[in-house]
């Protein structure tokens, strides 16, 4: 299980993560991650950051509930394994695509890993 610190819940924090991050596909999933995220303090918490956080989209094309929630945790699973090799102000948005259905932890960690190698490499290369 993610720690509560390491989780994005706002829509907000989710926003800007899809739209002003990076991203790479995988088979299975999509990856959004934002190396910089932007300090909003919020009562209590006094700006400051506590490690890298990631989000979970699993939409209804997946599966039903049941589904959904079996994706997520495997998910959840995978990326915590993973959590270790981004920056402590990053985000990371996952979205599963339908493939994750029937895939594996084994081939969705996979997917994660190849996605995080893809959107932490350095702007070397150009489109």
């Amino acid at each position: 299980m993610l720690p509560a610190q390491a989780r994005l819940r706002r829509r907000p924090d989710f926003t800007a993560v899809v739209r002003s991050g990076r991203r790479a596909g995988r088979p299975t999933m999509v990856l959004h991650y934002l190396p910089e995220r932007p300090v909003t303090p919020t009562p209590g918490d006094a700006g400051t950051v506590g490690g890298p956080r990631a989000g979970f989209v699993v939409g209804k094309t997946v599966g039903n509930s049941v589904v959904r929630h079996r994706v997520t945790r495997r998910l959840r699973a995978v990326v915590l394994d993973q959590l270790d090799r981004l920056p402590p102000t990053a985000d990371l948005v996952v979205r599963a695509r339908p493939e994750a259905a029937t895939a594996t932890s084994v081939d969705l960690a996979r997917d994660l890993s190849a996605g995080l190698d893809r959107v932490l490499e350095p702007r070397a290369r150009t489109r």
